[in-house]
């Protein structure tokens, strides 16, 4: 039995339950929180270690419990490649996320110790989602994990929280409602072919897999409705730009860096290997809307006006790229998907967090109340600039990386899809580089830089602005990501080593040709 990751689930539920004490000493809370994170980031990098990307074991660093006997339920933990990254990827992001929220303004009332409380909670939800080997596990943590966020965003939100709060949590359930009659639908599936039900996720891959087509279809369906509002895509994707829109900065970051994945992961982990036949047969209906994902929130990010609804639209975009690598059904394209997602919550993380420390410093979310925004706060512009790069995919940055494997490994099997997605490529020059040169290029400007009174087309002198640049705190919060930005922009076999093996056992169990083994034979 391996202890890590019942270290890495158990230490921030504790430490959220220390902090939520701690509501009337907000910078001890702070000091609490930030070191529980680190403490848990350090118990993943000893996963990371501990893991053998040599093994023939499809989840290793397992452990069980019995949970409830009587249902064949139990506490079952163990991760493979893919489950790995994100992990590990969480356990980067929290710390990142509680020092990016150190000086939050939070609304009247509210503690830092409850803000923080929450982000550790959700913490062990989320790493409860990836390492959890037993199905209706997975289904109580991936219902679980609605709760935090729904708090931080209904009482640490914008204005609009209650609204994006509910619509949040109301999409989300429902998928888990009607994911649950799939999951209690393999459950009755064991039982006709075993004897006797169980939930064990191994075990349930070798059962599904052998039922008929017209079964599957059903059983995928509801998994994949889960999944795809989750991830989200479109048409199921509306709730996304509300909630990242009014979500605090920190919580928006663990929205779209990892919440998201729980829809893409869930692709990969139960769609693909328990209802293989079923996924051939909709293969087509998925890569549509994958790619409409992608035109569709493409455009919509170009014409947004609200700097954080902008980050959500990119994302939507984003996660077409990575259902297409999904469900091309190639270990290139497979393996550039994973890493996509582990690029996405570095790129679009550090993007939301820069477009926080602009609505820091001019208090709205408006794209028209800025402008010329580098001539007051130059290294900040040069960090926007960095994140943007790294959104649209610049070649040396890490984002290029897995966009790349995307692209060519799904040529082979979906030529069409492939050329359409491409052009989301171009996009995404477009509305990031507008949206760079609409707030920090050009005079200053705009009522959040120089006020109401300064009147349309004012100038400044920015050695009178009032605007700051980055703190230290904010430089050490943004350093570690734009540091993976480039590391893994020039370097990502280490990352890539771990995902490939489970990558390919995944195609394995869907039983299709891999057009890269093909070729090489």
């Amino acid at each position: 039995m391996s202890w890590t990751l019942i270290a890495l689930l158990l230490l921030p539920l504790v430490g959220g339950v220390v902090v939520a004490f701690l509501r009337g000493n907000d910078r001890l809370a702070k000091v609490v929180a930030l070191a529980v994170s680190l403490a848990e980031l350090a118990i993943a990098v000893v996963a990371w270690v501990g893991y053998d990307t040599s093994s023939t074991e499809r989840l290793q660093l397992t452990s069980s419990a019995d949970w409830i006997p009587s249902f064949g339920v139990h506490l079952s933990f163990g991760v493979d490649g893919i489950a790995l990254v994100m992990i590990a990827l969480i356990a980067f992001l929290v710390p990142v996320v509680i020092g990016g929220s150190w000086a939050d303004k939070l609304p009247e009332g509210r503690s830092a110790g409850g803000f923080f409380a929450l982000l550790l909670v959700m913490e062990t939800g989320m790493v409860g989602v990836f390492a959890a080997t037993d199905v209706f596990l997975f289904y109580v943590f991936f219902e679980a994990v609605l709760v935090p966020m729904y708090f931080l965003i209904g009482r640490f939100g914008g204005p609009n929280r209650q609204y994006a709060a509910m619509k949040f949590f109301l999409y989300s359930l429902l998928g888990g409602l009607i994911m649950l009659a799939s999951v209690i639908g393999v459950y009755v599936a064991a039982a006709d072919k075993l004897g006797s039900g169980t939930f064990d996720w191994a075990t349930l891959v070798t059962v599904t897999r052998e039922l008929p087509l017209s079964h599957q279809i059903w059983l995928f369906l509801g998994f994949f409705v889960a999944f795809a509002i989750k991830a989200p895509l479109v048409p199921l994707h509306t709730w996304l730009p509300d909630a990242g829109a009014e979500a605090p900065v920190g919580a928006g970051v663990l929205l779209v860096g990892i919440l998201d994945k729980i829809g893409t992961f869930g692709f990969l982990r139960y769609c693909l290997p328990m209802f293989p036949l079923a996924s051939q047969e909709l293969a087509p209906l998925v890569l549509v809307l994958a790619v409409a994902g992608i035109l569709y929130g493409s455009l919509l990010a170009v014409g947004q006006s609200d700097l954080k609804r902008f980050v959500a639209y990119t994302s939507i975009a984003h996660f077409g790229f990575i259902a297409l690598g999904i469900f091309a059904f190639s270990s290139q394209a497979g393996a550039g998907a994973v890493l996509y997602m582990v690029n996405h919550g570095i790129s679009t993380g550090m993007l939301f967090l820069v477009v926080g420390m602009v609505m820091a410093r001019g208090g709205s979310r408006l794209i028209e109340d800025y402008g010329g925004m580098a001539k007051l706060t130059p290294v900040l512009g040069g960090l926007f600039f960095v994140a943007g790069l790294s959104s649209l995919a610049l070649p040396g940055t890490n984002s290029f990386v897995s966009e790349f494997l995307v692209l060519v490994g799904s040529y082979p099997t979906q030529p069409v899809f492939t050329i359409l997605a491409a052009l989301g490529m171009v996009l995404a020059a477009l509305y990031i580089l507008w949206l760079y040169q609409r707030v920090f290029q050009g005079p200053v400007r705009g009522t959040a830089l120089i006020g109401a009174t300064g009147g349309p087309g004012a100038t400044v002198d920015p050695r009178r602005a009032p605007v700051k640049d980055l703190d230290k705190r904010e430089l050490a919060v943004l350093a570690p990501l734009v540091a993976l930005i480039l590391v893994l922009g020039f370097y990502p076999k280490p990352v890539l080593d771990v995902i490939t093996p489970s990558v390919g056992a995944t195609l394995s169990e869907v039983g299709v040709a891999d057009p890269v083994t093909q070729e090489g034979k």
